[in-house]
């Protein structure tokens, strides 16, 4: 459950880097506190879609993931990033990724947050 709960946070830290780094990856709540609700919502939005549907797609991409020697990894987060906006806004979250490229760099930039804070919080179970 601790792992659960350090990974959600994790993801909604990146969120938020990529939130404020780049212009359109929007978040449109009013308090900081309905941000931060919104931001652990599309967190947790995200990990479910990252368990559920990018081993699917990475499967079934695994030829253009060997043939692009693994940077095909980068267009299927961005795609997850995509679908994550398009399930935020059918579940009237205030999240939304605006545009093919953006959801690239955004992430690429979710990744290495990621990757970062899972390195420095614990993952003890």
């Amino acid at each position: 459950m601790m792992n659960f709960l350090v990974k959600t946070l994790a993801n909604a830290g990146a969120l938020a880097v990529a939130v404020w780094l780049l212009d359109k990856i929007t978040l449109t709540e009013g308090s900081t506190g309905k941000k931060v609700g919104t931001l652990l919502l599309v967190a947790l939005l995200f990990g479910l879609v990252n368990f559920l549907v990018k081993p699917v797609v990475k499967l079934l991409s695994l030829p253009l993931l060997i043939l692009t020697l693994g940077l095909f990894t980068l267009v299927v987060n961005a795609l997850m990033l995509l679908l994550t906006s398009w399930l935020a806004d059918k579940l009237d979250l205030s999240f939304h990724v605006e545009g093919f490229w953006t959801a690239v760099v955004g992430g690429l930039i979710i990744s290495i947050v990621s990757w970062a804070l899972n390195v420095v919080l614990p993952d003890k179970d």
